[in-house]
């Protein structure tokens, strides 16, 4: 059964549209907002996954990557006795933010039951929430109830654990990676998992603090941003196979045939404390950049032209910044 068969996603939300490069400068910080902040999206802002009418595209990656090999774009270190507490949250969560799609049922000896109409999967599990069965046989089976979860969903998810005065990332379920994937950050701590990005060191000097925020304080909301020369959402460094290198990595500006679309990711974090964990989402959305605005054109522009040389090469723009540049101010 396909998303389109069980459910019209005509009869979906918009997808939600954010914009940081507001103030027309590329910087590097924590940024975080309380959950549910309004940025013009009304109850989207409120959620912690948000479904629309795009919900196909997210769910062809995701069904592509796993297709692909599971272990590039998912993996568990250590993850324990956290995961419980994180598929209960996430199983509740998608109930109580659309009944409509996902109906949750428990039964005294089989455990629960999350019917998930968009993609007409039940999933079944016991009563200590591991998967025990999904009735639709999906290739490759599903490894676990993260894994089947993230399956239902197009957010990126990752969980961070904490013990003994460290952490690390303890899962990770990355479909649409941006630049970075699973296999290289697993396990790492947060100084680590940061490391290639430019600028990022005041940052890392406060790593302590942002571990204590994410799991004790928040929830919090967050937006990271770049620009790309395609659409896709998958964008591992280790280009998916029968893929040209050269184009897989939307990195190559034409000033004769201008594609440039920017990239936006919101990032959600929940603490668990309890389990001294904490739950971080990644929804990307990408929006073609001939759709913004002329003073959002401007603005992006003024942000690639703030941007150090360090952070422009992270970026990807440091052969095309000023082409990219002159070509939003006068698109």
């Amino acid at each position: 059964m396909t998303a389109a068969e069980s459910v019209d996603l005509n009869t979906l939300p918009a997808p939600a549209f954010y914009f940081p490069p507001v103030n027309g400068r590329y910087e590097v910080k924590p940024g975080l907002a309380v959950f549910g902040t309004d940025f013009g999206n009304g109850m989207a802002d409120r959620r912690v996954f948000q479904i629309d009418r795009r919900f196909d595209r997210y769910r062809s990656v995701i069904e592509a990557a796993r297709r692909e090999r599971l272990s590039k774009y998912y993996r568990t270190r250590r993850l324990g006795t956290a995961a419980e507490p994180i598929v209960r949250f996430v199983v509740t969560r998608l109930n109580h933010e659309y009944p409509e799609l996902f109906t949750l049922t428990s039964h005294r000896r089989r455990g629960w039951r999350l019917k998930c109409r968009l993609t007409g999967e039940a999933l079944e599990f016991d009563h200590e929430l591991q998967l025990h069965d999904s009735n639709l046989g999906p290739m490759p089976p599903y490894a676990d109830a993260l894994d089947a979860l993230a399956a239902q969903v197009p957010e990126d998810i990752a969980v961070v654990r904490r013990a003994s005065g460290r952490e690390w990332l303890a899962a990770l379920h990355l479909c649409a990676p941006n630049y970075w994937g699973v296999e290289e950050k697993i396990g790492r701590d947060f100084v680590g998992l940061h490391e290639p990005v430019a600028g990022i060191e005041p940052i890392n000097r406060k790593a302590e603090a942002m571990v204590t925020a994410m799991i004790e304080k928040g929830p919090y909301v967050r937006f990271v941003w770049g620009l790309t020369t395609d659409e896709h959402l998958n964008h591992h460094p280790e280009p998916a196979p029968g893929h040209d290198p050269a184009q897989w990595h939307g990195r190559r500006f034409d000033p004769d045939d201008p594609q440039l679309f920017l990239r936006v990711e919101r990032q959600t974090t929940r603490g668990l404390p309890e389990a001294d964990a904490a739950l971080f989402t990644i929804r990307t959305y990408v929006t073609d950049c001939r759709t913004l605005t002329p003073e959002q054109r401007a603005r992006l522009a003024s942000a690639v032209r703030s941007m150090t040389p360090e952070q422009l090469g992270y970026k990807g723009l440091a052969d095309s910044h000023e082409a990219v540049a002159e070509w939003l101010e006068r698109a």
